[in-house]
């Protein structure tokens, strides 16, 4: 695929906050965008130039639409692996293509994935039942996370399981869904890789982000991380081999637990700009949005250079309620468009200088 023009069409599949981010970054370089959903009153959609409304189930529908694109990307890693694949089979250029979702919808799948790329994990065991779990609980130190294969996000779909509880009570849970078991890891803290790599096979990372989770939901990013040089180049040495044996086209993030010793674990990845990169467009000379929209593009990326310390704070649920003025008045506020706070709802982020 050639490199696209300003005034080119951008599909993007998924109409949620990052769909909407996307879509104005794109609006900056000049490009359309298109967004195809199910929702009908998406934020995305609100401020795209054109709106589809199908399942991603209807290849039909998926099709047509597909064709007013000059390349198709996604906003989150639930879209069908199908819907990719039938995107290009017709021909459509879909960047970063259909294994990122196919590797990072399945948790089992994900873990021996990532160890094929040289990159470590914590321990871990396929479930399929509650007799499966107390062999490997008892080899982990009598502790873990039982968590589903698929679907689970912002610390749903998982349990903590201790010796001798009710495994058979917690898998039912979790609805007798395919799980796996995660020996817990006694990390020192979490950070994220994010990692851009374009059409012809060049990176750049943004500076890593230090993550803290409220509830299984990142709260707060903080930048610069506190790793030694050494550790941060064999976090990016990791982002860049898994972007490497995907081919991928775009911006992922490989979160990392880090132990005392600076040993890495990986946690899992997300093929598509992420919520610990909030804070760049406000301070990089290029943010993840219009590195993502580059690299689909076939433009060259970015520089990444961060001009100052800062956090990312994110407004979950009834948080962002409170007054615009009272919200961003030592920072960047931006607020998703989303109809109603739900409880631990992202609901906007606050971005704000540290010195």
């Amino acid at each position: 695929m050639k490199a696209l023009s300003a005034g080119a069409t951008i599909g993007i599949l998924g109409g949620g906050q990052l769909g909407r981010m996307m879509a104005n970054a794109a609006a900056q370089l000049g490009f359309d965008v298109s967004i195809y959903c199910p929702e009908h009153d998406c934020p995305a959609a609100r401020v795209a130039s054109a709106h589809a409304l199908g399942a991603y189930t209807d290849v039909e529908a998926l099709l047509d639409w597909a064709e007013g694109c000059d390349v198709v990307t996604y906003e989150f890693e639930n879209v069908p692996v199908e819907a990719a694949e039938a995107l290009i089979a017709a021909g459509i250029s879909v960047r970063p293509g259909a294994q990122p979702l196919e590797v990072s919808q399945d948790r089992l799948v994900e873990k021996n994935f990532l160890q094929s790329c040289g990159i470590a994990t914590a321990d871990f065991a396929q479930i399929n039942g509650p007799a499966d779990i107390e062999a490997p609980l008892e080899r982990f130190g009598g502790q873990g996370i039982l968590k589903t294969r698929r679907d689970g996000y912002d610390g749903k779909g998982q349990a903590r399981l201790a010796s001798g509880d009710d495994f058979e009570a917690a898998h039912k849970a979790l609805s007798g869904a395919p799980c796996i078991l995660e020996a817990m890891v006694p990390f020192e803290r979490e950070v994220s890789v994010i990692i851009a790599r374009d059409a012809v096979g060049d990176t750049l990372c943004f500076d890593l982000p230090r993550n803290e989770h409220v509830n299984g939901i990142l709260k707060r990013s903080v930048v610069p991380s506190g790793l030694s040089d050494e550790v941060t180049k064999r976090a990016e040495a990791a982002a860049g081999a898994l972007a490497e044996a995907m081919n991928y086209i775009g911006v992922l993030a490989l979160e990392f637990f880090v132990l005392e010793d600076g040993t890495l674990l990986a946690n899992e990845f997300a093929p598509r700009v992420h919520n610990s990169g909030h804070w760049t467009p406000e301070a990089c000379a290029t943010g993840q949005f219009e590195q993502h929209i580059r690299a689909v593009a076939g433009w060259p990326l970015g520089p990444v250079t961060r001009y100052h310390d800062v956090e990312m704070l994110n407004l979950l649920g009834e948080e962002a309620l409170v007054p615009p003025d009272a919200l961003a008045a030592d920072g960047v506020l931006t607020l998703y468009g989303k109809r109603e706070a739900k409880p631990g709802r992202k609901m906007g982020h606050l971005v704000r200088r540290r010195s």
